[in-house]
């Protein structure tokens, strides 16, 4: 049986009970819900990345995507595209994770996307103290990997990798290490 902890009120409260459409990504930003269809970019990066990391995490944390993630603030919550939960981390009694169990968090920016990415979860995930926030861009082809997180809402190290080159994720105690040769940018799906 899986421990849990004790938990505050969730921004994901507001739907209990409610069926959401497939195919749909389902977010709250400053407390209102925002759905957005899922592009074939972010879903071939997904794809790419995920069995990538998941290889490289054997045993010492887990890997998610698109799963409901609690945060510290009802006006925000978010299911980032993949997110790597460090090793002993608990559910908590709504049998989901926190933002202090995140290691790291990847999201896949759009142009629908594009101001959520690099400005408002980039000032909570680090705010929350998340400790690599990668953000992969089709459009520019590249990822910016962010590290050392401050409570002022910024981070005080990045390093643009662009695709075709590999992609480090620097964990507590190990790297992991994705290739981006197979992320496809902006354009070069038809």
């Amino acid at each position: 049986m899986t421990p849990m902890v004790m938990d505050a009120p969730s921004a994901w409260d507001v739907l209990d009970g409610i069926s959401l459409p497939r195919g749909y990504r389902v977010e709250i930003t400053e407390g209102k819900i925002v759905m957005t269809p899922q592009g074939e970019y972010r879903w071939k990066i997904i794809l790419c990345a995920a069995p990538q990391i998941e290889q490289q995490l054997a045993a010492h944390g887990d890997i998610l995507s698109d799963v409901m993630i609690d945060f510290p603030s009802s006006l925000y919550g978010y299911a980032p595209d993949l997110t790597i939960i460090a090793p002993g981390s608990v559910r908590n009694s709504r049998g989901r994770f926190e933002w202090h169990s995140l290691e790291a968090v990847l999201e896949v920016v759009s142009k629908s996307s594009r101001d959520n990415d690099f400005a408002k979860k980039f000032r909570l995930y680090a705010e929350c103290g998340i400790p690599v926030y990668v953000v992969i861009d089709p459009e520019d082809g590249a990822c910016t990997v962010y590290r050392q997180p401050t409570r002022t809402g910024t981070y005080g190290d990045d390093t643009t990798v662009p695709f075709g080159q590999d992609l480090v994720l620097p964990l507590r105690g190990r790297d992991i290490t994705v290739e981006t040769d197979g992320f496809p940018k902006s354009g070069d799906l038809v």
